[in-house]
Order: C-alpha cells, then sequence, then structure tokens
C-alpha cells in the first residue's frame, strides 16, 4: 500500500566572472576535484537558507522574484558523484522536472531562485550531501548503508505547497506555493529524513507514534546535515541550529519562522495524535542526545538503532533500541546519557 509522509505545514551558461565574485564565500571543498584531477561541475545554492545564511527575518517569497533575495544568500559548491549525462544524476541522487526544462551541470552555477532549474540543483546539492554526512558517520562502510543509493527526486511546480516522501517509488516529490520547498535544504533534507528511514525499516511509520518519530527524524537530520554543511564550507549560521526551515516558513509564520523547533518542551502526555506535533517530543530527545554526546556520536546511535525499529515502533520500544544501541556501541556512561533525554520527555518504561 502506498503511503505518502506529509511536510506537515502546508500553506499556503555558465556564470560570468561578475557573477561568481557575488556568489558568496566558497571553500577549498567547494572547488573540489574529480578523478583525475578534473574540475567539478560548479552549482549556485543557498547556504542552507537565506533566513538562516543572513539573519534577516523580513525576508518574504516575492512571488519567487531574483530582487527578494540578497546575492550574498548564494554560493558556489561543487556538484560530485555526478554521472556522465549531464544532467542531475549521480551516485546518491536522480533528480528530473515535471514542469520545465531539465538542469544541465554545466549551466548549474548559473540560475538563480527565478528559475526552476534552480530548486533541481537544491535538491542535487542537498541529497546528497545528507548522504555524504552519513557516509561521514560510517554508514555505508563500518556500519550499514542507510539509503546509500541514487535517491529518486521529482520536482512539480504544478503540485501544491507540500513535499513527501511515497514509499510505491520510493521517491521524493517537492511541490511550490509560497517559498517553493526546494529552496531550502532543511525541507529538502526532512523529506530525505523519510527516505533513510524507510530504507532501513521498510515502511516505516506506520502506526502514529512510529510515524511521530519519522517526522522528528527528519527534523534532526535537517538541523545536523545544515550543521555539517555550515562546518565544512565556512558558512554563517545567523539563526537558531534548533529552528526547521526558517525560509520556507516564512508565508505562514511568525518571526522569527520556523516550521518546526528540535528543542521544544514537549513531553509524552502532550501527545495530540498528529505526527508532525508529537514528532516534537521524540525530535527534542535526539536533540538532547546531540548536546550531551556531540554531534557525531549522537548521529552514529541514532541512526544505528533505527536498523532495530519495526515499521509500527512506539516511542517506549524506539527508545529502549536507542539506549541498548548506545551500550553496545560505546558503553554505560552514553547509554545513560540517551536514557536520560527519553526520560526528560517522560517516556514511559525507559
Amino acid at each position: 500500500m502506498a503511503r505518502r509522509i506529509s511536510r506537515g505545514l502546508v500553506a499556503v551558461a555558465t556564470a560570468t566572472v561578475a557573477a561568481l565574485a557575488l556568489a558568496g564565500p566558497a571553500s577549498a571543498r567547494s572547488a573540489a576535484t574529480g578523478a583525475a584531477g578534473s574540475v567539478l561541475p560548479q552549482a549556485r545554492i543557498f547556504m542552507v537558507n537565506p533566513v538562516q545564511s543572513s539573519g534577516d527575518q523580513s525576508l518574504t517569497d516575492g512571488k519567487d522574484g531574483n530582487a527578494a533575495v540578497p546575492e550574498s544568500a548564494y554560493t558556489l559548491a561543487a556538484l560530485r558523484r555526478l554521472d556522465a549525462s549531464g544532467t542531475l544524476s549521480g551516485r546518491w541522487a536522480t533528480v528530473r522536472s515535471e514542469t520545465g526544462g531539465a538542469a544541465r551541470t554545466a549551466d548549474a552555477g548559473s540560475y538563480s531562485r527565478k528559475d526552476d532549474r534552480f530548486e533541481q540543483v537544491m535538491a542535487y546539492f542537498w541529497v546528497d550531501e545528507a548522504q555524504e554526512y552519513l557516509q561521514s558517520l560510517g554508514f555505508g562502510s563500518e556500519l550499514p548503508g542507510a539509503n546509500d543509493r541514487a535517491q529518486p527526486v521529482r520536482i512539480n511546480q504544478w503540485g501544491a505547497d507540500n513535499s513527501f516522501f511515497s514509499d510505491k517509488k520510493a521517491e521524493i516529490r517537492f511541490g511550490k506555493g509560497g517559498v517553493d520547498d526546494a529552496e531550502d535544504a532543511e525541507v529538502i533534507v526532512h523529506e530525505y529524513g523519510h527516505a533513510v528511514h524507510n530504507a532501513q525499516v521498510p515502511g516505516f511509520g506506520s502506526s502514529p507514534e512510529a510515524g511521530a518519530i519519522g517526522e522528528a527524524f527528519g527534523d534532526y537530520l535537517a538541523v545536523s546535515v545544515g550543521a555539517y554543511a555550515d562546518e565544512a564550507y565556512g558558512w554563517p549560521r545567523r539563526t537558531d541550529l534548533a529552528c526547521v526551515g526558517d525560509w520556507d516558513s516564512v508565508e505562514y509564520s511568525a518571526a522569527p519562522h520556523c516550521l518546526r523547533r528540535v528543542d521544544g518542551n514537549k513531553v509524552y502526555a502532550d501527545r495530540v495524535g498528529e505526527v508532525h506535533a508529537d514528532g516534537e517530543i521524540w525530535s527534542r530527545a535526539l536533540f538532547d542526545i546531540r548536546q550531551a554526546l556531540g554531534a557525531r556520536t549522537a548521529g552514529r546511535i541514532i541512526v544505528n538503532a533505527q536498523f532495530g525499529f519495526r515499521p509500527d515502533t512506539s516511542f517506549q520500544d524506539a527508545a529502549l533500541t536507542t539506549v541498548a544501541t548506545a551500550q553496545r556501541m560505546y558503553g554505560a556512561d552514553e547509554a545513560d546519557a540517551v536514557r536520560a533525554a527519553f526520560r526528560a520527555r517522560q517516556i514511559p518504561g525507559v
């Protein structure tokens, strides 16, 4: 049976030298070379998102207009692991659009947000970056791969303002409306989190609590990958790390804009039966584990534990599995820190 996992809050050729100069900070990693020293294609992207990199809470969508976003929100970064097709197809992501032409890698450094191909480039870059983050934690080498494959992604400019992962085709789809979803890296990576969960446990999310865990992990992965990229590329972050989707949510949230947060105060008794709302209980626990153990250790425990979840797992069973994973991987002190995070959310039986 097909299952669609919604993002939640539904709301609503080559660049010139001058353009490159305006593209924002670059790093040694952004100018990476490929096989035999070949220079990789450069992509014009947002540094996570314009609100996060600028700290400007007054930014609005402006009907996809270029003038709505400062040039300083863009940067150039290498498109890595591409195949030889000249399109956005590679080892860990394959992007296609249902509306308009396909982005070409040779032109990826010249697209801006008024061009729908900009979102195709964003989707490729950030899905690839998310899998690289998981690989950096050891998944796919010392630990089992977690969605270690070419993830199909579809951009649909005729669609609604909603994005989702569908397990029927194991595909991620990004919609439009207000700020188009694939303009915000945290929305892209959130949806990729659902694909990761489904790869680890096919059909994951078949109960309300499992669905909430899925939404929470998507939010946790979004902030984690954004922070990983900020550090690797030397990008600025001028908003709160715990805020998810600062840019996507500008049209339907009050400043400071957040789709959701991962540092809220909800506990198990606050469940309302809606997966995005209830996910804030679990995401706070994951964020506390990160704060206690550091990003790398926490990420390794959290993702590795998910291989032991059931499609309909409960908060209690998933928490106990995560504690046991911490004990097995690192020892008693780390297991105690994980247990404390879930106990602070008053999850029963932990």
